[in-house]
């Protein structure tokens, strides 16, 4: 709606300025639009203004509901628990006995495995399972066609080596004679000559004798005297090279000989027998069966003395050594061990000694029987102690709760534990004799700090 005023020429504001009109009058222009008629002003709402404000509340008051509902679900350190449901522990002084608790099994202290020494049929079976035998008892026998026929090889090879050894022995016996009575023949000849020489000499001398004749001579004795140092040398000569032969032939032979009598032992070996007295164990061949070297059939084993195979936990390993001792209740009755061998082999978090007893042994032992053994680490100290507990898995021991003076809270403190054994743990730091602590499990708030004990 436009109006007249006649009150004035200049347009008015945002808030009912007047314009001029076509013939100079003032025209009255509508709140919010421009004189030209084409700008518009936005008005701001009167509200607006708090919405702002509105909105940072709202967060705040979100943020505290979160809060309060976060504590009250359990983000806090803090929790109550019943004092029912926990187990509360001194912090005492007293002598702590350095030991550790295994459990082992019994094993015969002597074993003795009873392997094939050939491969073979089992042809006859002798004893079963659990026997007492003795050292030498025929348990098996097997049966090896190959061996055998190796046997005879080698027999055949041994036959025949020494009958080229004994042919040429012959031939050596036989040269040295041929040599022998060529010798005795160059030595009379040499004789004669010499005599002869020694005629034709005189004759010569005394002109009953040509020259020619005592120079023939000469030639002759010389001829056989070089004669006999030559089949004295090659005598020589022949007899070394065939005593050296023949050294040979009869190291061959020994050798044969020596294969022979190993080859016959383990033709022999298709008889197993025991190797020591003792009790058969974990022995079943079965007739026909087919066995190859070195197959295990059984072992025997000492039925008159045992040892104990202890699995110990691998933090104990550089703490085990030979020679420790260890002790054992049976049937009412305490028995002393000793450590005496160690294997350092981690096998699921155990390792393994063996402990013999250092005295009389129980009669009533069976194989394979576990038993509880407590093995000594060290001498009994002196020591600040807390019983042990659950707590100790959940914790490492590295920290646990102590119980105020009035026992009704208790605080998370670090602390340094020692030794450990299956009662009590020895305390390094952190905790002072007469405090109380809890040794219950903690698996329930691990992660509080601080605990209110109710009831």
């Amino acid at each position: 709606m436009t109006v007249v005023s006649p009150l004035s020429s200049k347009t008015q504001g945002a808030d009912g300025a007047r314009a001029p009109g076509a013939d100079g009058a003032a025209t009255s222009i509508p709140r919010g639009m421009a004189p030209n008629g084409m700008d518009r002003r936005i008005e701001v709402a009167p509200w607006r203004k708090y919405l702002k404000p509105a909105i940072a509340g709202g967060v705040a008051l979100a943020t505290v509901i979160v809060g309060v509902a976060m504590m009250s679900s359990g983000g806090s350190k803090t929790i109550k628990v019943e004092s029912g449901t926990v187990t509360v522990a001194p912090v005492a002084r007293g002598a702590f006995e350095d030991f550790v608790p295994i459990r082992g099994r019994v094993t015969p202290l002597k074993t003795v495995y009873l392997d094939a020494m050939e491969g073979g049929r089992v042809e006859k079976v002798y004893v079963e399972d659990g026997a007492d035998v003795k050292a030498g008892d025929v348990i098996v026998d097997l049966s090896n066609t190959s061996l055998q026929l190796e046997v005879l090889q080698r027999e055949t090879e041994v036959a025949q080596q020494t009958n080229n050894m004994r042919s040429l022995e012959l031939q050596l016996e036989r040269a040295r004679l041929d040599n022998r009575r060529d010798l005795v023949e160059a030595d009379y000849q040499i004789q004669r000559l010499a005599r002869n020489l020694e005629r034709r000499k005189k004759l010569f001398a005394n002109g009953n004798s040509s020259e020619s004749d005592l120079q023939s001579v000469e030639d002759e004795y010389t001829y056989q005297t070089r004669k006999h140092a030559v089949l004295t040398e090659s005598q020589r000569n022949t007899e070394r090279l065939q005593e050296n032969q023949l050294a040979q032939i009869k190291e061959t032979v020994g050798r044969l000989q020596q294969n022979l009598g190993i080859a016959r032992v383990n033709l022999e070996g298709l008889k197993v027998r025991a190797p020591v007295d003792g009790r058969l164990t974990a022995f079943n061949p079965e007739v026909g069966q087919s066995l190859t070297k070195g197959e295990r059939l059984g072992q025997v084993d000492d039925p008159n003395h045992r040892k104990i195979a202890a699995d110990v936990d691998e933090f104990y390993l550089s703490r085990v050594a030979v020679g420790q001792t260890a002790a054992i209740s049976f049937a009412g009755k305490d028995y002393d061990l000793k450590v005496a061998k160690t294997y350092p082999q981690v096998r699921d978090g155990n390792f393994v000694v063996d402990l013999v007893f250092t005295g009389a042994e129980p009669a009533d032992m069976r194989r394979g029987q576990t038993l509880q053994l407590k093995l000594t680490l060290g001498d009994p100290t002196e020591a600040l102690l807390i019983p042990d507990g659950a707590f100790f898995q959940d914790t490492g021991g590295s920290w646990l709760f102590v119980v105020a003076p009035d026992g009704k809270s208790a605080v998370r403190r670090n602390v340094r534990l020692g030794r450990r054994n299956s009662r009590f743990i020895e305390v390094l730091d952190g905790l002072q004799a007469g405090e109380q602590v809890i040794v219950s499990p903690y698996s329930s708030f691990l992660d509080k700090d601080r605990l209110q004990i109710t009831g």
